[in-house]
């Protein structure tokens, strides 16, 4: 019997330091210095606050920001609460969240007559999507303009310098990042408070 416990401690033990000491270390060490900003939460700072990150969303609800897609999370894009709502598209919580949604985005986007694109009503499977898609900044773009008295001309070139491409050219959707569009609109075109 020790004979054959012996080996398969001794390989337990070497795996357990390899794999579970060693390697992580490694390539903590290795992100820390080739990519020391995505290893450290990709956090983005004003002075020495940090104001957020550039992987989780936040919640914007002024005329004068563009404001981010639904979240399950928590009350709201709370990162101990990252999770879907996992409501079916028959669930009457789901289409009554969805009818508040729509309601609310009309009130508050009286201009746009378009179809809303569906992230707008929908959240994403973790709850933080920083994200919106490039419909959904377009559809929110009056209402801005108006708020921050620019011409929507303008905000929208602030859009499209905001959107980001597919990864690796054919990988997911365009996309913009709508904290730091937001950041973008407060350094380009402060609002008088």
């Amino acid at each position: 019997m020790w004979s054959q416990l012996v080996p398969a401690l001794r390989i337990n033990i070497f795996f357990t330091i390899l794999l579970g000491i060693a390697y992580p270390l490694a390539v903590t060490g290795i992100c820390q210095i080739v990519f020391p900003h995505q290893a450290n939460g990709s956090l983005i700072t004003q002075g020495n606050t940090v104001i957020g990150s550039e992987l989780i969303g936040q919640n914007f609800s002024k005329p004068e920001y563009f404001h981010p897609r639904p979240s399950a999370a928590g009350d709201g894009y709370d990162a101990t609460s990252s999770s879907p709502s996992n409501l079916g598209p028959t669930n009457q919580k789901l289409i009554d969240r969805v009818k508040a949604d729509a309601a609310k985005f009309h009130k508050e986007n009286p201009d746009y007559t378009g179809a809303i694109p569906a992230d707008l009503l929908t959240a994403s499977g973790s709850g933080l999507d920083p994200h919106i898609s490039p419909a959904s900044a377009a559809a929110q773009a009056d209402r801005v303009a108006k708020a921050r008295r620019i011409s929507p001309e303008s905000l929208q070139a602030l859009i499209d310098a905001h959107t980001e491409g597919r990864d690796l050219g054919f990988l997911g959707e365009p996309r913009v990042n709508v904290l730091l569009l937001n950041l973008a609109l407060d350094k380009q075109y402060p609002t008088q408070h």
